[in-house]
């Protein structure tokens, strides 16, 4: 039998709480920061791919952030986000949607992926992630993407994952995005365990013959 990855999360969203999932966080510190460090304005359209039932979007529209985009697999997950946000709930753009499998009308300023890429195991569906990012990132806009590290857990939710360096990260994403920063961080469970993350910031090139190649890491 084939893998079922919608009914997967829809599963896990239904028997545990948000607080119960093993990437809970409180607040997304480093993802704001390196959200902040792009110096987009509040207009910029903004997509949280995988955004579960993150606090990101609550936290980008306390910011002032007006094109926020959340885009989850489960409509469980996104609904709970729904009720939690309230009447703010009206000012997001909500997609229920594979990733791998989006189309988008619009591009966007700034891709946000934390806990989604380090999932796709198979090779055809991270050539079809990148090829989303191409067809969904403006030229010139910002791509944020967290996932285990090197070192980090090789299973998450029963499933396995692909864990990266912040080099393997751009290899997997190519010529056309340009690594600029890379931050490590150890996550805590609400279990208390450490989970190895590694945060890549990338650009998507605008003139591939003008490209640098600068990785500044902290």
């Amino acid at each position: 039998m084939s893998f079922n990855c919608k009914k997967h999360w829809e599963n896990v969203y239904g028997q545990k709480r948000p607080v119960e999932v093993s990437w809970y966080q409180v607040g997304p510190t480093v993802s704001l920061k390196l959200i902040a460090s792009t110096e987009i304005d509040h207009a910029a359209k903004i997509i949280d791919v995988g955004g579960g039932t993150s606090v990101l979007v609550d936290k980008l529209l306390d910011q002032g952030f007006r094109n926020v985009t959340v885009l989850d697999i489960s409509s469980k997950a996104i609904h709970y986000v729904q009720e939690r946000l309230g009447r703010r709930a009206e000012n997001v753009c909500w997609i229920e949607a594979d990733v791998t499998e989006f189309k988008s009308s619009s591009q966007y300023d700034l891709w946000h992926d934390r806990a989604v890429f380090h999932f796709l195991t198979d090779t055809e569906d991270r050539t079809r992630y990148v090829r989303r990012l191409k067809e969904t990132v403006k030229p010139g806009g910002h791509i944020v993407i967290a996932a285990f590290a090197i070192d980090g857990p090789p299973k998450c939710s029963g499933l396995d994952v692909e864990r990266y360096s912040p080099e393997k990260m751009k290899n997997e994403l190519g010529e056309s995005f340009e690594l600029v920063n890379s931050v490590s961080e150890v996550h805590i469970t609400p279990w208390n365990k450490d989970q190895k993350f590694i945060y890549c910031y990338f650009k998507k090139i605008i003139n591939s013959c003008n490209r640098k190649h600068h990785i500044f890491k902290s």
